[in-house]
């Protein structure tokens, strides 16, 4: 019920708003991780109880409709893990306080009304850029310079979830291929500029425009250009496949595929603020979210 593959999409959140706040990652952020892996895995467990009636009929092997865990466990569950990870982010500061609240708001309004409904996506689309403001606010930076990274997180959630909504019973080719336009916008604001050469170069490894005789980005920018593909490559694949043949399990597997990307896009975000060794840290998780992926699926 809990998805244990998914919980390693989840830090890379915190790390990443701390990174483009311009914090190095402290006690404060490591609250902020703990903060959003409660509040996820609220998500997770209202999510199960909201459609147990639904899963009964498409999905029978889920735990509530198969009798593995009773519905008001889950429940309990969900409003036991909100509470905890509130508790967490007021850990952290009355910052981060102020942005886990409207995220435990969205969660939960995500689950019991929106997400059957136009608005579904772009909820939890929100409910994602919050957790990376999250991770800015804990980690003591100004919110506001979380808000671009946040947007770029946001735009591939909704995406994402919008192919979601087809995942049992498939047949949308629009889905997939507008989220494969999105996945190549976002990689490609990722990727980092050339540079001519013999120019210095900025914070995030751009030089001068306009100028003749562009060269290869410097070191930063090529772990950020590294982790750009890594993002695209990761998504873009099983949503060209949807696009091709939108059947359940090619759609299931684009949004596994989207939820795995998460992460080199946490790391990438991570990267482009200046943050190579926790744009690094943040990539250590794809590998362990891989291996757990194959016991349990991420959807």
């Amino acid at each position: 019920m809990l998805r244990l593959p998914a919980l390693f999409t989840v830090p890379g959140d915190a790390l990443a708003g701390a990174a483009a706040a311009g914090r190095t990652p402290g006690a404060r952020t490591l609250l902020a991780i703990g903060s959003s892996l409660c509040l996820y895995q609220a998500g997770m467990a209202l999510n199960d109880w909201a459609d147990r009636a639904e899963d009964a009929a498409e999905r029978p092997h889920r735990p509530l409709p198969s009798g593995r865990i009773a519905p008001g466990a889950a429940l309990t569950a969900a409003g036991a893990f909100t509470a905890l990870g509130l508790a967490l982010a007021a850990r952290a500061g009355r910052s981060a306080l102020t942005a886990a609240v409207p995220l435990a708001a969205t969660v939960w309004a995500y689950d019991l009304r929106l997400k059957r409904g136009w608005a579904g996506p772009a909820a939890m689309a929100a409910a994602r850029g919050l957790d990376l403001v999250l991770g800015a606010a804990a980690s003591g930076g100004r919110i506001r310079d979380a808000v671009p990274s946040a947007a770029a997180l946001g735009a591939h959630t909704l995406a994402v979830t919008a192919v979601s909504r087809h995942e049992t019973r498939g047949g949308s080719t629009a889905a997939p291929l507008a989220a494969l336009a999105v996945t190549s916008c976002v990689a490609c604001a990722l990727a980092p500029p050339a540079r001519a050469p013999g120019l210095p170069a900025d914070r995030d490894g751009a030089a001068p425009l306009g100028l003749p005789g562009l060269t290869s980005a410097p070191p930063g920018g090529m772990l950020r250009a590294a982790l750009a593909f890594g993002y695209a490559a990761t998504a873009a694949r099983p949503l060209a496949h949807a696009a091709l043949n939108p059947s359940p399990p090619l759609t299931r597997r684009a949004v596994g595929g989207g939820v795995r990307a998460l992460i080199p896009l946490q790391a990438a975000l991570a990267a482009r603020a200046g943050a190579p060794a926790t744009a690094l840290l943040t990539a250590a998780l794809a590998p362990l979210a891989r291996r757990f992926g194959r016991k349990v699926s991420v959807t």
